[in-house]
């Protein structure tokens, strides 16, 4: 996925309707179990003070772990893409608090920032639902299909003769 200054500064416009293998962003990650290739519609056009404007969005479908209580979940994202690029001759003296992207040659491969986007897009704790309750630390029931017996009832070992000191009063 390329597209050149010279052409997008002529008032041409170029458009990217691909897809993607993105399976090396989710290696090392548990959460996400497989993802699917990612299909990106994206237009490269001509904008104000030579630069070139990106945008569009980015498809993907991933088979996720919730991080609670494990269960299998599919999720379809839509992930809006938009990044500018403006060409000069040596980027490093760019400013730096700038939104855009400086670039030295005139033939840019906007893949690194398509992939950049997704795996930033990527969820950090996956979930089944915003109410999920999780697994029983104890026992391991998925307490959202029932509940368990077992008492979680966690007591500060520093106040822990308290508790004992009562039982005694009575």
């Amino acid at each position: 996925m390329h597209f050149h200054f010279r052409e997008i500064g002529k008032g041409k416009t170029a458009e990217f309707h691909q897809t993607i293998d993105v399976n090396h962003i989710i290696e090392g990650r548990n959460d996400i179990t497989s993802i699917s290739p990612l299909r990106v519609d994206l237009q490269a056009s001509p904008a104000p003070e030579s630069v070139v404007d990106v945008r569009g969005e980015l498809h993907v479908r991933m088979d996720l772990n919730c991080s609670r209580c494990l269960a299998p979940l599919t999720e379809t994202y839509v992930i809006p893409f938009h990044e500018q690029f403006k060409q000069m001759e040596n980027p490093a003296e760019a400013d730096e608090d700038e939104e855009l992207i400086f670039v030295s040659e005139d033939q840019v491969d906007i893949k690194p920032y398509v992939e950049e986007t997704l795996y930033m897009n990527l969820p950090y704790v996956p979930l089944c639902g915003e109410d999920c309750k999780g697994l029983c630390p104890t026992c391991g029931q998925n307490l959202n299909e029932q509940a368990c017996s077992c008492s979680n009832e966690r007591i500060d070992p520093r106040l822990a003769g308290l508790k004992d000191f009562f039982k005694s009063q009575k």
